[in-house]
């Protein structure tokens, strides 16, 4: 099973250990990419223009900091992905106090869609960064436009021949489409939330809490030890870690879209 993760926006404030190396990270199929990002972004946060730099980037005048650290990502201090990204899924998640045999499985099944990196494993270490997969750098252009062009094999390479758990967002569900008999395997999720308004049962799609719910997803099937070999025992898992689970009709060569219903947030 491969579970694809968003990464996001909130980070750990530094890394801790040795400087990047880009050699030592996963999918190193991806690395001419990833050099190819980082170079224009480095230059873009270390130039002269520090509005053009925000602009690009999607950042506040008050968020002219994050310019400084990308502008020393080169140098700065690493840490394990895991704990680089600190936002809503990834404290639902809780890497931190998984038991040894499911902190096993997530580093194995886990990947975080990144729009600097591509895409990095739990392991892989990396430092601090502000790099949205919506922002245009110098060279590059759209990154979403860029990572679709030079993810395709690397993903589906990743994805093996078991299901895939695909929780990314929007933006960056949008770097790697999966094709053919991939899709097929494939599990998408949308969290629902049901109350009742005037006696009448009413659902919405949630934002915030769809990030928590999903986290606690991850983490109940990495603590149960699933190891779905198909789509259908995925959806099965789920079912059984008592999640409401409501499936969209199936269309042929895509992906497969499950509703989670929650009664509380």
């Amino acid at each position: 099973m491969l579970i694809l993760l968003p990464p996001s926006e909130g980070k750990a404030e530094a890394g801790t250990g040795r400087r990047l190396d880009l050699s030592k990270l996963s999918l190193p199929e991806l690395n001419p990419a990833r050099e190819a990002v980082l170079a224009a972004l480095v230059d873009l946060c270390a130039g002269p223009d520090e509005a053009a730099a925000r602009d690009a980037l999607g950042l506040s005048e008050g968020q002219r900091g994050e310019l400084r650290r990308n502008a020393r990502l080169r140098a700065a201090a690493t840490a394990p992905a895991g704990r680089i990204y600190t936002g809503v899924l990834y404290e639902a998640l809780d890497l931190a106090t998984l038991p040894p045999a499911a902190e096993r499985l997530a580093r194995r099944s886990v990947l975080i869609s990144s729009g600097l990196w591509g895409a990095v494993r739990l392991t892989d270490r990396i430092p601090p960064y502000r790099c949205p997969v919506g922002a245009r750098l110098p060279g590059i252009g759209a990154l979403g436009a860029y990572w679709r062009r030079s993810l395709a094999e690397a993903m589906a390479t990743a994805a093996g021949s078991g299901p895939v758990l695909d929780l990314r967002s929007g933006a960056y569900a949008a770097t790697w489409t999966p094709r053919g008999t991939v899709a097929e395997r494939t599990v998408t999720v949308r969290v629902l939330h049901e109350r009742a308004v005037d006696g009448v049962p009413t659902r919405s799609v949630v934002s915030h809490f769809n990030k928590a719910t999903k986290g606690r997803l991850v983490r109940d099937l990495l603590t149960a030890g699933a190891r779905p070999r198909t789509a259908d025992a995925l959806v099965a898992a789920l079912r059984e870690l008592k999640y409401a689970v409501e499936e969209q009709p199936r269309v042929a060569g895509r992906p497969r879209q499950l509703d989670v219903v929650v009664t509380e947030l």
